[in-house]
């Protein structure tokens, strides 16, 4: 079995949860974020839009993919520049978490899987409720946008 070292601790490769997201950026500087749903987990807390990589999926492909099943927007992989990443203890597991700047896609956004979309000013993610693994992204947004 192939495991993954860290300064902490050896983990069994499938521990590790990638999930990708994306800052999508409008022309006002504002950055999209939707809020999960009830019944999910973390339910009404406000996220990056994104999701789980599936085995074998680029990064980039899977956020393409997540963009459109989630908001029905269409998204070319050119488009997403690689901004920062996370990496948070959850539970057994361990996320990666890799965050995308986006300013450019097809469609508007539509709350698909979410309760509700966003619009706010970098600045303003400080005041949401958002998963642990999603706050220490914000200043680098900051500094971005």
């Amino acid at each position: 079995m192939l495991k993954i070292a860290s300064s902490d601790s050896v983990m069994p490769a499938d521990a590790l949860l990638m999930v990708v997201a994306a800052a999508l950026v409008d022309g006002d500087g504002r950055v999209l974020v939707q809020q999960r749903p009830p019944g999910k987990p973390m339910a009404g807390l406000w996220e990056f839009p994104g999701g789980k990589v599936d085995p074998g999926e680029l990064p980039e492909a899977a956020l393409c993919r997540e963009l459109e099943e989630e908001l029905g927007i269409g998204v070319e992989r050119a488009c997403l520049a690689p901004a920062t990443f996370a990496s948070e203890a959850l539970g057994e597991r361990h996320l990666l978490l890799l965050l995308y700047a986006l300013r450019k896609w097809n469609g508007a956004p539509q709350p698909r899987h979410a309760t509700a979309l966003k619009w706010v000013r970098p600045l303003e993610l400080h005041r949401l409720e958002m998963p642990p693994a999603d706050k220490p992204l914000i200043g680098l947004l900051e500094a971005l946008i």
